[in-house]
């Protein structure tokens, strides 16, 4: 299958063993079983009793046994394509893949006026639209919370905008049962209908889990609907060491596991060979101020083994790296950025949302962000090439025709690999200082500004056609004239 553009491939850093990976295994199996998970949507109780769960209805708590973790397990498919409506902007999932989008539901942005403000409609528009231009970042989720939208109508007007500006795979999250079903309906009117939307989705949901070990019952309601049509699936669940979960990193992964594994099972019991990704959103908190952390190093390092376990399933896996906690584009933002991205990276996850814009914990977004970011996961695609070792590239000939002392420049093998071989950033100035200096002194939030106000001022690419947009307006009142 055609794809934009190169396929990468991590999985060769392993944190975990395999040997701990299963203890992981074996200790969720017991949770599972012995302690249980609270599910408050009675249909999915009663599904889940119907295969083989041990229910108490008074506790609303169902008793996974293992045998049913492993049918679902298997169901479950090892690898999807979720598709974009641009041309060759599919991506696969599974495996060690490795691809990097956008995510949130962020309240504020900090804008190009370096000023923090509520997020509208517009915001995701013109979010679209500079993602569209980052080459490195494959999927969109919907990043910001529309605050100008009615109520009711807030899901419409996230996915519209989206839907209007850009080509890559599109998610997100929904708040109404309601919402999702005029989604999937403005979803299939792009499409030419549902079953050729279920043949190519270019929009998936997520749905979210409470840690500890709970359903609510509109999320779960939710993801069994969206499991019933078939459409790509996340089924987040965000356990925060020593809050929601245990303080220790192992001990979240054991919790995180359950809960990723109980979203897989009630897709499969829904609809079995749902593309659904096993879904992760652990965090950290440093309990000196009882801040909730999204850019800490423990985060990078449980992610990394998230992924290791996603792979050990067979399932892929959608993890969250590349939010800072920074409240600026500044060293801290680039450098939690990138040490969780890496990190991740490296370990395979397939599905890695978050990894760009995103201040303050997610809960701002940043355009200058957008372009830092897109940088570090360039950086990051990089590493995960490594050293092509060939007899062209080992370069024996080339070293004896230039000799000691002489200077490989004019080489021809210097001009066939020099665009190639290394990878070059937007925003990095690598100039000498004086020269840096003499083009303005520019620090890289100020370059990345700049960036951005040149991709946003250029043309918007519309991805629906104009009267089809018209018709979608006119079946769904609510939308925001963007």
């Amino acid at each position: 299958m055609s794809s934009g553009r190169r396929s990468y491939f991590g999985g060769k850093y392993k944190i975990l063993s395999e040997g701990e990976i299963k203890e992981i295994h074996e200790s969720t199996m017991k949770v599972l079983w012995e302690v249980g998970f609270e599910v408050n949507y009675p249909p999915a109780l009663e599904l889940l009793e119907k295969n083989g769960a041990k229910v108490d209805l008074d506790l609303k708590r169902a008793y996974i046994p293992r045998d049913l973790v492993s049918r679902c397990i298997k169901q479950a498919p090892g690898e999807f394509t979720f598709y974009g409506l641009g041309q060759d902007r599919e991506i696969i999932l599974g495996g060690t893949r490795v691809h990097f989008g956008t995510g949130g539901t962020a309240l504020n942005v900090l804008a190009l006026d370096r000023k923090k403000r509520k997020s509208t409609a517009r915001d995701i528009a013109d979010i679209a639209s500079l993602v569209d231009k980052l080459e490195y970042v494959d999927f969109f989720i919907v990043p910001v919370y529309p605050h100008d939208a009615p109520v009711d109508k807030v899901d419409i007007n996230r996915f519209f905008p989206a839907f209007l500006h850009s080509p890559k795979p599109v998610m997100g999250g929904v708040y109404s049962h309601e919402g999702l079903k005029e989604v999937v309906e403005i979803a299939s009117a792009i499409a030419g209908g549902m079953e050729q939307l279920q043949r190519r989705p270019f929009v998936g949901f997520i749905t979210s889990i409470v840690s500890p070990l709970k359903f609510d019952r509109l999320y779960a309601q939710l993801l069994m609907e969206v499991a019933s049509m078939g459409l790509p699936l996340a089924t987040s669940t965000a356990p925060t060491a020593g809050a929601t979960a245990p303080i220790t990193l192992a001990g979240t992964l054991v919790q995180q596991n359950a809960e990723a594994l109980m979203g897989v099972i009630l897709s499969q019991l829904v609809n079995p060979g749902t593309p659904v990704l096993y879904s992760a959103v652990p965090s950290t908190m440093d309990l000196r101020t009882m801040s909730f952390l999204m850019g800490s190093v423990e985060s990078g390092l449980m992610n990394a083994a998230i992924s290791q376990i996603a792979y050990y399933y067979r399932i892929p896996s959608y993890i969250t790296v590349g939010t800072t906690d920074s409240k600026i584009p500044d060293a801290q933002a680039a450098h939690e950025s990138a040490t969780t991205c890496l990190l991740a990276a490296l370990a395979g996850g397939n599905f890695i949302h978050e990894a760009a814009g995103l201040l303050e914990g997610a809960m701002t977004a940043s355009y200058a962000q957008y372009i830092i970011d897109n940088d570090i996961i360039g950086g990051c695609l990089r590493a995960l090439r490594g050293v092509e070792i060939n007899d062209d590239t080992l370069a024996v000939d080339v070293i004896a025709a230039v000799g000691p002392g002489g200077n490989f420049l004019a080489e021809p093998h210097t001009v066939k690999y020099m665009r190639t071989e290394s990878f070059f950033p937007r925003v990095s100035d690598r100039r000498s200082y004086q020269a840096w200096e003499a083009a303005g002194g520019k620090d890289s939030w100020t370059t990345a500004e700049e960036i951005a106000q040149r991709i946003l001022g250029g043309e918007h690419q519309h991805y629906v056609g104009a009267e089809l947009e018209k018709e979608i307006r006119s079946n769904h009142k609510g939308l925001l004239e963007l």
